[in-house]
């Protein structure tokens, strides 16, 4: 339209004429081509590495991406003992609430790695928990492909979205690839534990707070649906079993709805007859846990004490290496130096309160018992 002439390295082309024109589509044409092989031949070699299982992408808080077609803990011992505390409470409470609700209570940070690459400690939070006890990395497995995008039209407009792929789809997956912060089988028993806490047809569910001794276990027999517990009383402490999930569902008349004191406390003797030739044993575990769990408590926060150290005296180094008349810079590095001595200070109250804050009980004596 404006007679514009295209130059290559070879000639000189003038759209305006057909023979330009039609050298200029052919060459269009074999360098969209080849562009589509090239492309193609990265892809498939990007999938040969991730299938040998050295294809890199990420490294979660934890690892660190080496020269090695692997990955490697992290040197920094605090970032190490956080990550594997996560999966000891996790065995040791059975589910991604209590462990929160935990580290929450004690004040505990997380490690979280920034968009720059570098390790921020943060308020813990279920997503992040969740993600890293269901990661395989964390089992020492090396995964890749494990989520597939799909586009979908809305109005005409394209929408992307993601799903998680099943286990048998994933592109790549390799057992034992590196050291993990967890054996691979505990690694699939926690991933159990957390299947089966889903409150679902053939799930029992994560435990909960009510007085009810059997929530999610009993079933109707009618039906076949598990029945709901109901409390009721001016305390909310008198529970009924009920089946309403068919009424509630499909409108269907209720089945049955029966008292719960009694059927408990027939289960709570029997259960008890069974335990009770352990009992002297498991009150000695129980006080062993308790004391374990003090002692985590307090290693923690040594090494939160440690790192905020750290902090405060680079802090002071950087104060000392700054001139005292520039006050614009001097000023801000003191009130830092300031900060980082709080944080030392809380962090001390809360270690001294932690250690001397309360009188423990007394361990059980076997032979008193």
């Amino acid at each position: 339209m404006v007679d514009t002439v295209l130059v290559d390295l070879e000639a000189v082309y003038c759209p305006r004429l057909s023979n330009d024109r039609l050298l200029l589509g052919l060459k269009g044409s074999l360098n969209e081509y080849e562009l589509d092989l090239l492309r193609q031949r990265s892809v498939e070699a990007r999938r040969a590495k991730a299938k040998r299982g050295e294809l890199l992408v990420a490294a979660p808080v934890g690892f660190l991406k080496t020269d090695a077609p692997h990955f490697e803990k992290d040197p920094d011992r605090r970032i190490q003992e956080a990550v594997a505390l996560v999966f000891q409470k996790f065995e040791e409470l059975g589910t991604v609430r209590q462990t929160l609700s935990w580290s929450l209570e004690h004040g505990l940070q997380l490690p979280a790695r920034s968009v720059s690459g570098e390790i921020t400690w943060r308020r813990p939070s279920f997503g992040v928990r969740y993600r890293m006890l269901n990661n395989p990395i964390y089992g020492g497995a090396y995964a890749y492909g494990k989520t597939e995008s799909t586009i979908r039209y809305e109005q005409g407009e394209p929408r992307t979205s993601s799903r998680r792929r099943p286990r048998e789809e994933w592109l790549a997956f390799i057992s034992h690839a590196h050291e993990g912060y967890v054996s691979w089988e505990e690694f699939e028993r926690n991933r159990q534990t957390m299947a089966a806490n889903t409150r679902a047809w053939n799930h029992t569910g994560a435990a909960t707070n009510g007085p009810a001794l059997l929530t999610g276990v009993l079933r109707c027999r009618r039906c076949g649906r598990k029945l709901v517990v109901c409390y009721t009383g001016n305390a909310h402490n008198v529970l009924r079993y009920v089946c309403v999930r068919g009424a509630r569902d499909n409108g269907e008349p209720r089945c049955i709805s029966f008292g719960g004191l009694v059927v408990d406390d027939a289960i709570g003797k029997e259960i008890l007859c069974v335990v009770q030739p352990a009992a002297v044993a498991a009150a000695v575990v129980a006080s062993e846990a308790a004391a374990h769990q003090r002692d985590e408590v307090l290693n923690a926060w040594t090494r939160e004490l440690e790192a905020a150290r750290y902090a405060a005296r680079r802090a002071q180094k950087q104060y000392d290496a700054t001139d005292p008349e520039n006050r614009l810079g001097a000023d801000e590095l003191e009130r830092r130096w300031n900060t980082a001595l709080q944080r030392v200070r809380e962090i001390g109250e809360r270690i001294e309160q932690h250690t001397h804050g309360g009188s423990q009980p007394p361990g059980p004596n076997p032979r008193r018992i």
